[in-house]
């Protein structure tokens, strides 16, 4: 077997109150004039960053799965301000519309990741339009330089803190069977699930111990580099069911991992013995759904709203193009997939 590991060039600094290096990050690269994109949560330190730099603009305010309109908007305002980078603070969906500018303007990233999402470190880029939503993989959205400050997390509200750690289990989950799985990301996997688990679980109990964030931030930074081995069945599905039904990303991964997971595992037992031994657990499907229920994510689809014939539409869009590898769904097997997540039927 052929194994293949492709790196991208970039810095990360970590550290409780890293945040404040950004500036000097900044001019290191030779970069200036920022186009800051982030969450409502995070202008003041927006406001911050501009205010040391003396120059460039914002766009307060994004959205799950990176509507086209919001990145066409985004596109024209680093045109107008002649922004010569961007800078993303906030979780998935900062970086997301981050990336849809970069994909077709070609600026560099940085990205100051206030959850626990991980796409900070993937080439993976996504949009979403009329309903469906389209992603790619491109080394030109990977993100330069990337700040970790496990203080911006402190105050995450409990069910973002559950359910973008779960996204971050998820990245290394798929990763061990991804098409592109190596060593190295086999290794990054295990042990970003080992302190997820860790880190997620503490986090919640002490909301503001600095151990217990840096030990699940370390986690997901860990996700988003196993993540370079790509996605299968799990996140096919969940770019289907986000884009057709607009379901908030983190939740719907939490949501239907225990089930995309109970689906492949079989068809990869040593993905599942990696597993079970990051969980410390005897059997990996119920390991994952232990970890759901502990830290108090969606059990179910129909939590989030979908119903048994949503299953149905989603898997006949899904079935034509999901993954071969480990383990390709018959269309049959993939409506009761969705139709039993809808459910929250014993996995």
């Amino acid at each position: 077997m052929t194994v293949v590991s492709e790196t991208v060039a970039r810095r990360i600094v970590f550290g409780a109150g890293a945040l404040a290096t950004l500036p000097a990050e900044l001019a290191g690269l030779g970069l200036g004039r920022p186009l800051v994109i982030a969450g409502r949560s995070q202008a003041s330190h927006v406001e911050r960053l501009l205010a040391a730099v003396g120059a460039g603009g914002s766009i307060v305010g994004v959205r799950v799965h990176v509507p086209a309109g919001l990145a066409d908007d985004a596109r024209a305002k680093a045109l107008e301000l002649g922004a010569d980078c961007l800078v993303s603070i906030g979780g998935g969906s900062a970086v997301g519309l981050a990336k849809a500018v970069a994909l077709t303007q070609g600026l560099p990233i940085a990205a100051v990741p206030t959850t626990y999402a991980g796409s900070e470190l993937t080439v993976v880029w996504g949009m979403t339009e009329d309903g469906r939503k389209t992603t790619g993989r491109n080394p030109s959205v990977a993100p330069r330089l990337v700040v970790y400050d496990p203080e911006l997390t402190y105050d995450l509200p409990a069910g973002v803190t559950a359910a973008s750690g779960m996204n971050a289990v998820a990245h290394c989950v798929e990763a061990l069977w991804g098409p592109a799985a190596t060593p190295l990301t086999d290794l990054a996997a295990s042990d970003g699930l080992r302190r997820l688990a860790v880190g997620i679980r503490a986090s919640l109990r002490t909301p503001r111990d600095p151990e217990a964030r840096a030990t699940a931030l370390t986690g997901a930074w860990l996700a988003g580099e196993a993540f370079a081995a790509g996605g299968a069945l799990h996140h096919k599905l969940c770019h289907v069911l986000g884009g057709m039904f607009d379901l908030p990303h983190a939740e719907l991964h939490a949501a239907l991992l225990p089930y995309t997971a109970a689906f492949l595992l079989p068809a990869d037992p040593e993905a599942g013995r990696r597993i079970a031994a990051a969980l410390d657990a005897d059997e990996p499907a119920a390991a994952i759904v232990a970890l759901a229920r502990d830290v108090g994510t969606p059990k179910s689809l129909a939590a989030l709203g979908l119903t048994e014939d949503d299953a149905v539409r989603a898997a006949a869009v899904a079935a034509p193009d999901v993954p071969e590898h480990p383990r390709r769904p018959t269309p049959g097997e993939l409506e009761d997939l969705l139709r039993r997540a809808v459910r929250g039927a014993e996995v």
